[in-house]
């Protein structure tokens, strides 16, 4: 079994557009999703895609994504 990669996404919520928006540097990818689940698969389609160039080494099955995600706190009503 490999070692894992882990690669972690900055996720921020745009209240404007109503999507999330994430950015991975060490894939390189960018994305917006309207949930954290569609921004996940969009970007990990992106990292399998982009592995083999940016990252040979890596063994696809090792690999992982993390979510840090940032959003607002609504206030109560």
């Amino acid at each position: 079994m490999s070692k894992p990669t882990i690669f972690t996404i900055s996720a921020i919520w745009d209240d404007e557009a109503a999507v999330w928006s994430g950015h991975c540097d060490d894939i390189p990818a960018a994305a917006d999703a309207s949930s954290l689940d569609e921004l996940l698969g969009k970007l990990s389609a992106m990292a399998l895609d982009v592995l083999p160039d940016n990252h040979p080494g890596v063994d696809p099955a090792s690999l992982y994504l993390q979510i840090t995600a940032l959003r607002e706190v609504e206030p109560a009503a």
